[in-house]
């Protein structure tokens, strides 16, 4: 963030998590006056003070000193060792539903959030009008009626901007799913993104779990041709726009 001051925006995303939507666009200027941008529910948050009330998988943060404070009052939980294994305690001992383990970023994030509310929370905006953040295991098997039904361009649950794959270990350690069943999960994420950019082509995975691909369209054309005359209607504000890519 010091060497790059000419950014604006910081994007921390984790690396199991998948861009699923090539079309939607991040409205930037819905938070013009916010710092940290993270999926979540402020029900969730405010009122159970629950651990998964927010998730850091995914977030936007300004880049400003603001944030810089954030990052200081946020990162001494995360130490290995007594230190995070004592943080852990807090934070059990005071966010809804959180298993006895060692700090985490998500809850210790949560814990700063509700422990410093007038702090910090007037600069926070918690997104959920589309998926910063798209839990993977309520979205992998709906990708054939998503693709049916809707279009990209939409970032929601019709057609998710990410698709987040928590909970999985595809490096064989412990986790809350198979291997097996990631790997395949992960698999169809990733055919169902790269249909969208193969449809430029005039090409689509033959289905989403395998490599192979058909053509389905014969005329020869490019893609910046089809991109031209792509038409894809947005929500910005609240106020519906048409914007031509």
């Amino acid at each position: 963030m010091l060497s790059h001051p000419e950014l604006e925006w910081i994007w921390w995303i984790d690396s199991d998590a998948f861009f699923t939507d090539m079309v939607f666009e991040i409205p930037l200027s819905k938070y013009d006056k916010y710092n940290l941008v993270v999926h979540g529910y402020p029900d969730l948050l405010f009122e159970q003070k629950s651990w998964i009330a927010l998730n850091t998988g995914s977030f936007l943060l300004r880049n400003c000193q603001w944030s810089l404070d954030l990052l200081d009052a946020w990162a001494p939980m995360g130490p290995k060792g007594p230190v995070r294994d004592e943080a852990g305690k807090v934070l059990t001992a005071n966010l809804k539903g959180r298993p006895a383990f060692e700090a985490d970023d998500q809850s210790a994030l949560i814990y700063l959030l509700l422990s410093q509310r007038n702090r910090w929370m007037d600069k926070v905006f918690v997104e959920n009008q589309y998926y910063l953040h798209g839990y993977w295991a309520g979205l992998v098997d709906r990708y054939e009626e998503m693709m049916e039904k809707y279009h990209p361009g939409l970032g929601d649950e019709r057609w998710p901007f990410v698709t987040h794959f928590v909970g999985c270990k595809p490096c064989g350690s412990y986790g809350d799913y198979s291997v097996d069943r990631c790997l395949r999960s992960m698999q169809r994420a990733f055919n169902f993104a790269d249909n969208q950019v193969l449809k430029l082509y005039g090409f689509r995975h033959r289905g989403l779990l395998g490599p192979n691909i058909k053509r389905i369209r014969d005329e020869t054309t490019t893609p910046s041709e089809i991109v031209d005359q792509l038409d894809i209607r947005r929500s910005v504000n609240g106020n519906t726009e048409s914007k031509s890519l």
